[in-house]
C-alpha cells in the first residue's frame, strides 16, 4: 500500500508539472490501483428488495486492486476523474443482471479476454485522464497524451463490426460488461475508446461527457438515429439529466426545437438557461399516464399532446425516449404522424406498453439506438472540444464517496452528470486553453452546477 502511495504521487506531480511522456514512461506503475468494484460473492446481497432498496453504498467498494497485463491495443490511463451513469447503478444493485457474467462470456472469447473474469468487477463506464503506458500495437496515441474515454469496446476481427461496430455481434460497454473501468486511479482501455481531452475543460469536466453525449449524438444526430433536421420538434423526456441535456443542445444546433420536459421548477429554470425555450414541468401538469400498474391512461397522452401543441404549434417529430415503461405509451401517442420514437434505455422498467394502433395507423417508427460507434462518439466529443456542446456537470465527489454519489443517481436527486475526482487532488485542474474557455464562458459551463446548488 505505501509503494502504491508513493508511487501515484510520483504520476500525479509529473502530470500536474505538464511531464513529457519520456518522463512519464520512466516513472514506474504500482503493482496495484484504488478502484472502486463490486464483488462476486456478493452477487445475491440484494435478493428479494424491491429496486429503490437495493443501496449502492453497500455494495461499491473501495480498495486496492491488482493491475492487469496490458493487452497490445490498450493503454493504461491515469484517470484524472470520472463520473456516474446509470450503468454503474444497474452494476451496483446487481439488476437487471449482475454483470459478472458479462465478465464470464467475454472470457471465453480469447486470451486478454480471461483477464476479465475476476472475483471482482472495477466498474465506469467515463474517464479523462493521461495515457500512462501504450501497448505494442497501439498506433495514435503515446504516453503524455490528455484524453477521454469513450465506452464501445469492440472486437475489430468481427466483420459484422466494420460498417457500424454498434452491429457487432460481441459489442460491450466499457466497464459495465467489461472489467478495469474508469472509477479508478488507473484504467485500462483500448486505443479505439481514446479521445482528445477538451483543452478548456478541467478534467472533471471533461469526465462526465463521453457516454451520455455520444449516445445522444448518434439518436439524434448520425444517420442511425432519427435524425433531426432544420426545422423539426422534438420531445425530450428528462430533458436536464445527463443524456437529455446533450440532446437538448444538440436539437438546438441543428436548428430544431427541443421541448424539455422535467420534474420540478428549477429545471425549468435551468433548460431556460441552457437555451431551450419550451419546458414542461411533469411535476406541475401532474400527468398520470397509468391509472394503475397495468392500464394506462390514453386521456392522459391527449393532456399531454395538446399542452406540446399549445408550446410549438405541432405535434413532435421525433419524441427523444428513455425512461422506458412509464412514457412509453405517451411517446408512441404524441409523436407526429410518420415521426419517429428513437428510444436508448429503460429506466423506469423495460417491460413497455403502447397502443399499436397509433403506431401503425399514423405511419410512426420506434427506433432502438446504443451508445455509439467511434466515428459517432469522435463527432460528438469535437462538438465539446469545439465549445458547441457544454457538460452538464452539477456536482463532484472524491472517489471514496462513490457509493453515495451513485444513490444519488439512482434516486435522481441531481441534474445533469455527476463528476468523481479519482487522481486529480482538486478540482479545477487540466484547463490548457483558457482563451477558449473565456469564449464559452464561466456562466455558461457552469450552468448545472449553479443550478443544482439551489
Amino acid at each position: 500500500m505505501g509503494c502504491n502511495l508513493a508511487q501515484m504521487s510520483e504520476i500525479l506531480e509529473a502530470v500536474l508539472a505538464g511531464a513529457s511522456g519520456a518522463t512519464l514512461a520512466s516513472t514506474a506503475l504500482p503493482a496495484t490501483t484504488r478502484a472502486v468494484f463490486v464483488r462476486r460473492d456478493e452477487q445475491e446481497m440484494f435478493a428479494g428488495l424491491a429496486s429503490e432498496d437495493k443501496d449502492p453504498r453497500r455494495s461499491l467498494h473501495v480498495d486496492e486492486v491488482a493491475l492487469p497485463e496490458l493487452a497490445p491495443d490498450e493503454v493504461f490511463i491515469a484517470v484524472m476523474a470520472s463520473s456516474i451513469n446509470f450503468n454503474s447503478v444497474w452494476t451496483s444493485i446487481f439488476e437487471p443482471l449482475s454483470t459478472f457474467g458479462f465478465l464470464d462470456r467475454l472470457a471465453k472469447e480469447s486470451f486478454w479476454g480471461r483477464r476479465h473474469a475476476l472475483d471482482y468487477h472495477v466498474i465506469g463506464s467515463d474517464a479523462a485522464g493521461v495515457v500512462l503506458r501504450a501497448g505494442s500495437e497501439v498506433r495514435n496515441w503515446s504516453v503524455g497524451d490528455e484524453v477521454t474515454v469513450h465506452c464501445n469496446y469492440v472486437d475489430d476481427q468481427d466483420p459484422s463490426s466494420h460498417e457500424d461496430s454498434m452491429m457487432a455481434g460481441n459489442q460491450r460497454i466499457w466497464g459495465f460488461e467489461t472489467n478495469f473501468g474508469g472509477l479508478a486511479d488507473i484504467c485500462v482501455a483500448k486505443a479505439n475508446q481514446l479521445m482528445p481531452k477538451p483543452a478548456h475543460l478541467t478534467w472533471e469536466e471533461a469526465a462526465v461527457n463521453a457516454l451520455c453525449n455520444s449516445t445522444a449524438y448518434r439518436m439524434l444526430v448520425s444517420r442511425n438515429g432519427a435524425p433531426v433536421t432544420q426545422g423539426d420538434k422534438v420531445l425530450i423526456w428528462g430533458a436536464s439529466g445527463g443524456i437529455g441535456s446533450f440532446a437538448v443542445q444538440h436539437v438546438l444546433n441543428s436548428g430544431a426545437t427541443p421541448i424539455g420536459v422535467v420534474s420540478s421548477q428549477d429545471k425549468v429554470e435551468t433548460l431556460h438557461e441552457l437555451g431551450c425555450r419550451h419546458v414542461i414541468n411533469r411535476a406541475e401538469k401532474d400527468y398520470r399516464f397509468w391509472k394503475d400498474g397495468h392500464t394506462q391512461d390514453e386521456s392522459e397522452w391527449r393532456r399531454l399532446g395538446k399542452d406540446i401543441r399549445a408550446l410549438v404549434g405541432d405535434d413532435p417529430d421525433i419524441v427523444f425516449e428513455h425512461p422506458g415503461r412509464t412514457t412509453m405509451g405517451a411517446s408512441v401517442f404524441v409523436a407526429k404522424r410518420g415521426g419517429t420514437i428513437v428510444t436508448c434505455a429503460a429506466t423506469s422498467g423495460y417491460m413497455i406498453e403502447y397502443d399499436n394502433r397509433h403506431l401503425w395507423m399514423k405511419l410512426k417508427t420506434i427506433k432502438g439506438s446504443h451508445f455509439s460507434n467511434y466515428r459517432e462518439a469522435w463527432a460528438a466529443n469535437q462538438t465539446i472540444v469545439d465549445g458547441k456542446v457544454v457538460p452538464p456537470l452539477s456536482a463532484v465527489f472524491p472517489l471514496e464517496e462513490t457509493g453515495e454519489a451513485a444513490y444519488e443517481v439512482q434516486h435522481n436527486r441531481h441534474e445533469g452528470k455527476i463528476g468523481i475526482l479519482c487522481v486529480a487532488p482538486a478540482q479545477g485542474l487540466g484547463i490548457s486553453d483558457p482563451e477558449l474557455r473565456a469564449r464559452v464562458g464561466e456562466d455558461r459551463l457552469s450552468i448545472f452546477r449553479r443550478h443544482d446548488a439551489r
